[in-house]
């Protein structure tokens, strides 16, 4: 097993439950990506949001199935989670801890603290992420088409909590949710529809009408949102080398991308008001600068959504500009790095494994999934995989109504027409459409409620076949 990101640390863990023997190989701390910055397994680069753990929601959805499958990443979340409204944050260091515990004294693991340099001889699963690097690096671009598949990501700033101005901000949860899965009413809907409520890396944070919640609020008027969104155009950035087209995956879009497609679309997307009300004015504001904890202490906050290659310097003078951040102590800076996942239907067959090379398999960022619990996911799916081969059974697939099942679809059906393989999150788009009704007709009412029930039915079927010893 090389790598012990989300994807190896879960395979990992499922090879050794199952009772196999597994070199665990990490480069950590021998060598360091540019991305890291502790030797922990496990350990989270961008956001500590695991996303919404609502199940009506596509990242809530996924990670029903991996806590029914036994997740040992999820369980880890789970034991280190944080307020965060509706969604699943966790505590990174707690978390990374907890993983490197679990992984690091199991009797059936040994763990190699070096850099694999090498396809090695199998069976083996490489989940070493999208900032491989090294020979291994060189492998995959030259050999898997790595060097024209990848994309920027980027990473949001950390601010101390003691240095945010309270007579600027509240404290609460969208839709006044705090830490449940409530729907919104049919009004709070009408006016998600209409600022385009997009699920995004920040979960369910927000203000609720009572100012209690689990996220910091500071909101802002027109006319400080428009002078905000002038200084993000106007900021100096770190641009990619001339020879790299600057390619960003949309679920995770620097601020300045955004800003860059128009003036409103910042209040469209990470700024979205809706569900907020100031106590101080009883009023829905203009937008709203979403804060979320980065550990249990609460001392930390992740500026939700404002991920960012704005130059240091200019991180600072600029998201100063927002009322509640004038004085902010930053305790990381936003910044950005490429990912570079391969070519994965047209590479990899249907257990994941490399058609030219079977005894290797690929899990995880690489292959072409977007997120932590998705990486997670294709690694628990990769390792059954090897199990049941190894033991002589037949290829057992997640039903393609279930969030697993269509991200393994993502990931190994054969692309039709000019479709572009491209990173994705878990998302409704990778599940087959609701039947019709009995009439001809196909309802559109609920549906992401309707598409949540039949997942978790036939997954639950599925199941055992999954956890079969």
């Amino acid at each position: 097993m090389v790598g012990a990101g989300m994807a190896g640390a879960e395979a990992a863990w499922q090879l050794a439950e199952a009772g196999l023997r597994v070199a665990l190989v990490e480069m950590k701390p021998a060598e360091m990506s540019p991305a890291h910055q502790t030797p922990l397994l496990g350990e989270l680069v961008c956001s500590n949001s695991l996303r919404s753990d609502d199940v009506v929601t596509p990242a809530g959805l996924l990670k029903h199935e991996l806590r029914a499958a036994g997740s040992m990443v999820i369980a880890c979340a789970d034991a280190n989670r944080v307020p965060a409204g509706a969604a699943l944050a966790v505590e990174r260091f707690g978390f990374g801890r907890a993983i490197t515990t679990k992984l690091a004294m199991h009797p059936n693991i040994r763990l190699e603290r070096r850099r694999c340099d090498d396809l090695p001889a199998g069976p083996v699963i490489v989940a070493t992420g999208p900032l491989t690097a090294g020979k291994l690096g060189e492998v995959i671009r030259n050999e898997l088409g790595g060097d024209r598949m990848y994309f920027y990501d980027a990473i949001a700033p950390i601010v101390s909590a003691d240095s945010i101005d309270w007579n600027h901000a509240f404290r609460g949860s969208r839709w006044g949710k705090d830490m449940v899965t409530a729907e919104p009413n049919a009004a709070e809907t009408a006016a998600t529809d209409m600022f385009g409520g997009k699920e995004t890396e920040g979960g369910d944070g927000g203000a609720g009408a009572d100012g209690s919640g689990d996220y910091i609020n500071c909101p802002l008027n027109k006319e400080q949102y428009e002078a905000f969104v002038a200084a993000v155009n106007g900021g100096r950035k770190v641009l990619p080398h001339a020879f790299e087209e600057p390619k960003y995956f949309e679920g995770c879009m620097p601020i300045e991308v955004m800003a860059e497609r128009g003036e409103g679309t910042l209040r469209f997307g990470p700024m979205k008001p809706i569900g907020l009300r100031d106590p101080r004015t009883g009023r829905r504001p203009w937008a709203v600068v979403q804060l979320r904890p980065e550990n249990q202490y609460l001392t930390a906050y992740n500026l939700v959504g404002f991920q960012t290659r704005l130059a240091y310097p200019e991180q600072q003078r600029i998201f100063q500009m927002v009322p509640g951040l004038a004085n902010a102590e930053f305790l990381r800076f936003g910044s950005i790095h490429r990912n570079t996942y391969i070519d994965a239907p047209a590479k990899l067959g249907e257990r994941f494994e490399l058609r030219t090379r079977p005894h290797l398999r690929f899990a995880g960022l690489l292959t072409g999934v977007e997120g932590y619990i998705e990486s997670c996911a294709m690694g628990l799916l990769c390792a059954r995989m090897l199990i049941d081969e190894l033991r002589g059974r037949p290829l057992n697939v997640p039903p393609p109504t279930t969030m697993m099942g269509g991200l393994y679809l993502h990931v190994t059906a054969p692309r039709v027409g000019p479709y572009r393989y491209a990173p994705t999150n878990s998302n409704y788009g990778l599940m087959p459409p609701l039947p019709l009704e009995p009439d001809g007709k196909y309802r559109k009412d609920n549906k992401k409620p309707r598409m949540s029930e039949r997942a978790q039915r036939d997954f639950a079927a599925w199941l055992p076949t999954l956890l079969r010893a």
